[in-house]
């Protein structure tokens, strides 16, 4: 079998496995509960960790190895929680938000293995709302793995949040026939471009000194974007997600190619230890890293689906081999020939790094047939960078540069078909 067609039912497979798991949602009916904070404590050897709501939730908890994490999973709930980095005990980190439509995740990260020897809700008393109270105690690694039990199946969401999904995530990818990539003269409708906002739901990305989530800004950047493009007249626009939902990274790649797309944009904004540096990067796949720094945002970005608390163990070594590792060399070219014109035009509208054509082996660049760019808007650990990325007057400005280097781009493809 072909790569291709190995791929393709590989994504297929998902997607049906997807649309049987109608049982599994950790939603109950009615109201959506609040949750209004998060807090940790230290009981005896214990580390707890206490979530304010609203009204009481089902739960369901579950380990997760290397590296060490507890997930919980509750119901879809709105999240008034104040943003702030949580560490004490045994646990050195969490994150939370939605997962997918009527589904919340919290991950708790774990600094040593540890057990969850109670998870319960209190109900409300002297003036104080439900507690979800999960409490961790340490153990050795052989205890951890002995305690691991099989996850349950993805969360599905209940009927009425799986009937809101747009179609553009559920529609199962087709194999199209064999193609140039970028070179489609047998659509002379309009190109389309996937725009796809980094991060979401309960991965939040980066988090700038003022608090801004790079989840926020690859959203509110990629709508820009989008307007603007359709504005042309001449593309037809999607997003991978269009509200704050966590896709994964194989979906976000499923989505350009069941939309056949000509042109695939991944948006980010980066962290780095030195707030002094600022400046955007275009960056397109390549096996070997264009330098240190690119390699180590690679890896960083590749672990989306591990930030967000999902299960990779089950996943078959061959097609995880394809999705990762396979990439057509004629792509390749076409992604950096748009990188090249991207970069041109966004120098006259903000700093660049030096270089800023920069290679690295991202994941979510790795669709084979379709011609793919991450773009870093910049570095949201620089105030200067932040204050841009939050300003929609600049974010106009990028989205204008978008659309001429697009433009450029596709003019350039079809004198190529003409010749």
């Amino acid at each position: 079998m072909t790569w291709r067609l190995l791929l393709v039912a590989w994504l297929m497979t998902g997607w049906a496995a997807g649309a049987l798991a109608q049982g599994a949602s950790v939603g109950t009916p009615g109201e959506i509960s609040v949750a209004t904070d998060i807090r940790l404590g230290i009981h005896a050897d214990r580390t707890r960790v206490v979530i304010d709501l609203s009204h009481k939730v089902e739960h369901k908890v579950f380990a997760l190895a290397d590296p060490y994490r507890i997930i919980i999973d509750l119901p879809e709930i709105d999240w008034r929680v104040p943003n702030a980095n949580r560490s004490r005990g045994v646990i050195s980190a969490l994150r939370f938000g939605p997962l997918q439509p009527g589904v919340s995740r919290v991950v708790v990260d774990l600094a040593k293995p540890g057990k969850v020897v109670s998870a319960f809700v209190l109900p409300p008393d002297e003036g104080k709302s439900y507690r979800l109270v999960v409490d961790v105690a340490p153990v050795d690694r052989a205890q951890f793995m002995a305690a691991l039990t099989p996850p349950p199946p993805d969360p599905a969401p209940p009927a009425a949040a799986r009937a809101a999904v747009p179609s553009v995530r559920a529609t199962p990818p087709t194999l199209a026939p064999p193609t140039t990539p970028g070179r489609k003269p047998e659509r002379a409708r309009r190109k389309v471009v996937v725009i796809d906002p980094g991060h979401g739901g309960v991965d939040p990305g980066a988090i700038g000194p003022s608090g801004v989530m790079e989840k926020d800004l690859t959203l509110a950047a990629a709508r820009d974007f989008k307007r603007k493009l359709e504005a042309t007249r001449r593309y037809d626009v999607y997003l991978t997600r269009d509200d704050d939902m966590f896709i994964r990274l194989r979906d976000r790649i499923a989505v350009a190619r069941a939309k056949n797309a000509d042109l695939f944009i991944s948006l980010h904004a980066d962290t780095i230890s030195s707030r002094n540096i600022r400046g955007l990067s275009v960056y397109t796949l390549s096996e070997k890293a264009s330098d240190k720094e690119a390699a180590d945002l690679a890896e960083k970005e590749n672990k989306a689906d591990l930030i967000a608390g999902i299960d990779l163990t089950a996943e078959n070594p061959e097609v995880t081999n394809i999705l990762i590792d396979l990439a057509q060399r004629e792509t390749m070219n076409e992604s950096a020939r748009f990188a090249g014109h991207l970069v041109g035009e966004l120098r006259g509208v903000s700093k660049t790094l030096p270089n800023a054509h920069r290679f690295a082996g991202f994941a979510v660049l790795k669709a084979p047939d379709v011609p793919s760019i991450l773009l870093e808007m910049g570095f949201l650990s620089n105030r200067e960078d932040e204050r841009q990325l939050t300003d929609p007057a600049h974010r106009a400005r990028m989205g204008d540069a978008l659309v001429q280097a697009v433009e450029r781009y596709f003019r350039q493809v079809e004198r190529a078909d003409r010749n």
